[in-house]
């Protein structure tokens, strides 16, 4: 991996780790699903574990770590492992389409962190029925910050990924 590839996700754990911090009072909205979406829809799936670690666990260390913080590492993993191959799979996607898929990732983020009470042996279908407001949150929160992010990170992100593919090819 490159330096200017680790610098770029470097910036982009950083990027969700204050999005996190910034909307931590508005339950289960941030822009961290959002920009994993983004990034490995136009970097790959590898990208998406890279970016859900580092983001679950820097920005756990200021709101605090728990069981949880694991399960948002395997959500988020998924989710951006999903979208790396819905980027490789599909070249031009509609914003709405994807929108769409970004808000579905809201939901399925939910039910992967309700899953934890499957694991430890308790009432999973009452856990996850009080959550779904809170994962509707998510899903609307997600579709307005992919809706919102998509065209300012995407030229990024292209730019920076056809640059790091060139500097590999010279290598």
């Amino acid at each position: 991996m490159s330096t200017r590839k680790i610098a770029l996700l470097g910036l982009l754990i950083a990027l969700c780790v204050v999005g996190r911090m910034v909307f931590s009072s508005v339950p289960n909205v941030q822009p961290v699903t959002a920009i994993i979406i983004i990034c490995c829809l136009l970097m790959g799936p590898q990208n998406g574990i890279i970016l859900a670690a580092g983001t679950a666990f820097v920005s756990n260390l200021f709101l605090g770590s728990g069981t949880w913080t694991l399960l948002q590492i395997i959500a988020w993993s998924i989710i951006g492992v999903l979208s790396g191959l819905i980027g490789m799979k599909f070249k031009k996607l509609p914003i709405w389409l994807l929108a769409t898929y970004a808000g579905f990732c809201g939901m399925l983020f939910g039910l992967i962190m309700s899953l934890e009470r499957l694991i430890i042996g308790k009432l999973f279908w009452p856990y996850y029925l009080a959550g779904l407001p809170f994962d509707f949150n998510h899903a609307i929160g997600n579709i307005v910050f992919f809706i919102v992010l998509y065209p300012i990170l995407s030229p990024i992100i292209k730019r920076e990924a056809s640059f790091m593919v060139q500097s590999y090819n010279k290598q």
